[in-house]
Formats: structure tokens, C-alpha cells, sequence
């Protein structure tokens, strides 16, 4: 409950800020609370209820382009499924696959990767997807930064009072 949505002045998700940083641009004028916990905080001359959601008063530019290409975000993308036989596995039982292997001109980017588990990796080896008749169960994409936040804290974990401005509503 020490977290705060912060949005753009555009309602866009932008990260997570502590409360203490939330509370500190309320007082700088710099964002409107939109959704308060119940929790307070008081000192000896003020009570302050704990900012949920917070929106910049000015658009900001995102300068983050976009979630970083690595192997534990591939795995957080696809949900620690192998996009090839379905099952769930734990990190260490799971590789990254090529869909166009890097032999056949295949790069290592968003879209030509996929979280695959050991055994279906060796079985489809260096082959294209309609050689080893091995198709991904998904087409892969490169998640947004949101995308990637949301696996990382699990859904579970969403605060209610983030949903409204967070996955549609979800």
C-alpha cells in the first residue's frame, strides 16, 4: 500500500512512485490526486490520506523506449509458458527460441522470440516453424512498459484503486 500510480497529464500510466514522492508533488503542486487509500498520514498539525492515483498537472514526454530486450522479460511476456507445448515451468526449465533460427537469418528481437521449454527446443532444433510443424501458440510483440510492471507485480497485487486507469478497467 506504500505505492502510487502516476499518470501523465494524459491519463497514460506512467510508473510507480512511493507515497513520500506522491505527498511531496501534492505539496509542489504538480499533480491532482484522483484516488486516496484509507490509510492516513498525520503529523502534528495535518492528516493526509495516502495517494492511490496521481496525474500530472503538464504532459511529460516518455523518453523510455519501450521494455528492455531480455531473457527474463521474454519469460514475464509469454507468462513462463512455452509457447510451443503450452505448459507452465519454472525459469530454469525454459529457454528463448528463435522462430527463424539465427542460422536461417533470424534475429534476436521481440518478434522472433519466444519462451520455449527445454524439450521443445531440442525438438525443433534449427528448423522453420513449418518444417518442424512447431507454431507458436501466440505471435510474439514487444510489450509496452506497463505490460512488463503489471507481470512483474502480478495481478493479484493490483491495487483496486489502480484499475480504473490501468489494462482497461480490468
Amino acid at each position: 500500500m506504500d505505492r502510487t500510480l502516476l499518470l501523465n497529464a494524459t491519463f497514460e500510466p506512467l510508473g510507480i512512485v512511493t507515497w513520500k514522492k506522491a505527498i511531496t508533488l501534492v505539496f509542489l503542486q504538480k499533480v491532482e490526486v484522483l484516488s486516496e487509500y484509507e490509510r492516513e498520514i498525520k503529523s502534528v498539525s495535518a492528516s493526509v490520506k495516502l495517494p492511490a492515483v496521481v496525474r500530472l498537472l503538464r504532459f511529460v514526454r516518455n523518453h523510455r523506449n519501450g521494455v528492455k530486450f531480455t531473457r527474463r522479460n521474454v519469460f514475464l511476456r509469454d507468462e513462463l509458458t512455452c509457447q510451443y507445448c503450452g505448459k507452465r515451468f519454472d525459469p530454469k526449465f525454459l529457454t528463448c527460441d528463435h522462430i527463424i533460427p539465427k542460422s536461417r537469418g533470424g534475429t534476436a528481437e521481440w518478434t522472433n522470440i519466444v519462451t520455449s521449454c527445454i524439450y521443445c527446443n531440442l525438438k525443433k532444433g534449427d528448423k522453420l516453424p513449418e518444417e518442424s510443424e512447431m507454431y507458436p501458440r501466440k505471435r510474439p510483440s514487444k510489450p509496452d512498459n506497463f505490460y512488463i510492471l503489471r507481470l512483474n507485480m502480478g495481478v493479484k497485487d493490483l491495487p483496486e484503486h489502480w484499475r480504473a486507469y490501468t489494462f482497461g478497467g480490468e
